[in-house]
């Protein structure tokens, strides 16, 4: 699989577009600011009222409704939630995109389970972080990058005679992708392996080890605060180990004593069984299934914050013992607290 670095794309075909930024939540202010630091003429596109716009504007950045920023705009970047895309489509970007400008996702869900159908001379390209908003910014304002994914779904008219792929990675290139690494997929692809890594392993496989494990210690008659560091705190310890170089980089810096651990009790934890319910998983995924649950629940909620199942999830997790110690554990770990890559009032 190629990887395309730096010397790989034009960013001059990105500067010479107006981009309009669809939303400014974590992945849309990552990648306003950082086109605007690209050199890159960009308008954020926010429904009045919202409680970003002034975040947008404290930014620097131009910020207009969402059918006004829409209509001059060479390429419009759609990064609303996944749930709110459709209607934003259909009601406010379709009837005002211009017949050749580009339609931009940095997640394939709403095209790849055909919720969004563009027309069939529209380019839509995606261009995809392989990491949260906030880290992207971070990484882009430090001089590194998040590696990054484009796809091409249709390679319609485009402004300025440019193929859809050389303006993905023009993009890309302004937002810092390139720095890192940018690699090429398609939409189903990129829906299917992201969905299934967030729920199996990062967010959902992740958390649920997490909270089972300080659970049984604190079940077993352990304290909380042991518990909380020894199955939540030191994950990143070893996470970052396993970014720099690997398992086996990982596994080069513990202690023989955590290493056979590692090998004789992971599996006992990780079974057959796992891995089944892991197929399962992915199955929901591939056929649409999760997708209709995930906005049936959303279409249930009267503010736009998230259904009934949603919610009834987070007040669960804010109840949960591990959340209580953990918050005032961390209040005196004052390192935490000098630089945060998520600040609400800003982003």
């Amino acid at each position: 699989m190629k990887i395309f670095y730096e010397d790989d794309a034009d960013i001059s075909v990105i500067q010479n577009l107006k981009v309009t930024i669809v939303g400014y939540g974590s992945q849309g202010h990552a990648h306003a600011n950082n086109l605007n630091d690209s050199g890159v003429d960009v308008t954020v596109a926010l429904r009045e009222g919202s409680s970003s716009w002034s975040k947008a504007q404290e930014a620097g950045l131009r910020v207009s409704k969402v059918s006004d920023a829409v209509k001059d705009a060479d390429l419009v970047m759609i990064l609303a939630p996944d749930e709110f895309q459709q209607g934003l489509y259909d009601s406010e970007i379709k009837p005002n995109l211009k017949e050749d400008a580009v339609l931009a996702f940095a997640h394939g869900f709403n095209i790849h389970f055909k919720k969004i159908i563009p027309a069939v001379n529209t380019s839509v390209i995606m261009v995809a972080p392989k990491g949260p908003g906030h880290t992207v910014r971070s990484t882009y304002t430090n001089g590194g990058g998040v590696p990054s994914l484009i796809a091409i779904y249709q390679d319609g008219s485009n402004p300025n005679g440019h193929s859809a792929k050389e303006i993905a990675l023009s993009y890309a290139k302004a937002n810092g992708g390139t720095r890192a690494g940018v690699l090429e997929t398609t939409f189903k692809e990129e829906t299917e392996t992201d969905l299934f890594g967030e729920q199996a392993v990062l967010c959902g496989g992740m958390t649920a080890l997490i909270k089972a494990g300080y659970e049984t210690l604190v079940e077993a008659g352990y304290s909380p605060e042991m518990a909380y560091f020894e199955c939540l705190h030191e994950t990143k310890l070893i996470v970052d180990l396993i970014h720099e170089g690997g398992i086996a980089n990982m596994h080069y810096s513990i202690s023989n004593t955590a290493e056979f651990g590692d090998y004789v009790s992971g599996p006992e934890v990780i079974t057959k069984d796992t891995k089944e319910a892991m197929r399962g998983i992915l199955k929901r995924i591939q056929t649409g299934e999760f997708a209709d649950s995930f906005l049936n629940d959303c279409r249930q909620s009267n503010d736009g914050s998230g259904g009934p199942i949603m919610k009834e999830k987070r007040i669960n997790t804010a109840d949960h013992s591990i959340e209580q110690v953990g918050s005032e554990l961390r209040s005196k770990m004052k390192f935490l607290n000098t630089e945060r890559l998520v600040n609400k009032d800003k982003n």
